[in-house]
């Protein structure tokens, strides 16, 4: 099978997403085996200057959700960004995954060669679809997924690369 703008996106975020809320489920169980708020990992950051754990997960989701928004010409679901404990984490990741799946095959595939305009502080920038997804989404959403994980390890998770690259199978 070829690869297609589909293929090259959704399968890929919703298995880092699932992956990361086994994650958050393994973070959990730490923080109850020992014996402090699972909260205390919300805040947590591996530099003074970086955003914390909780601003990780929204950006790694935002990034999907407007990924296929942009690429589909459609309006993306608007999340609150009010997450205050992991249950919360893990439902915003759900809605990205459901959101992301409920998009359908045809409305991605063909969008390689479509102009995306990405709002940015400075000004937009306009890059076609398949330069967005490859140089600018993917690198984005496996930069804040990556730093989710660090973070965890940082904190004691049990986490190994087997919990990074889970969900690998034939046919993904």
């Amino acid at each position: 099978m070829a690869i297609t703008m589909h293929s090259a996106s959704v399968p890929v975020f919703v298995r880092m997403l699932g992956n990361a809320i086994v994650w958050l489920d393994k973070a959990e169980a730490h923080a109850k085996e020992k014996k402090f708020e699972p909260s205390v990992y919300l805040s947590s950051r591996l530099a003074p200057d970086m955003l914390p754990f909780t601003t990780q997960v929204q950006i790694a989701c935002d990034a999907v959700k407007f990924c296929m928004a942009r690429l589909t010409g459609t309006e993306a679901p608007k999340f609150e960004d009010n997450e205050t404990t992991l249950d919360h984490l893990r439902e915003r990741i759900r809605k990205t995954m459901d959101y992301v799946q409920s998009v359908p095959v045809a409305q991605v595939d063909g969008t390689d060669a479509k102009d995306i305009s990405v709002p940015r502080r400075d000004g937009a920038i306009v890059m076609k679809g398949e330069m967005y997804l490859k140089h600018f989404v993917l690198p984005n959403f496996f930069f804040h997924v990556t730093t989710i994980y660090a973070l965890l390890r940082h904190n004691g998770v049990d986490l190994g690369k087997s919990d990074y690259l889970a969900g690998l199978t034939t046919a993904s």
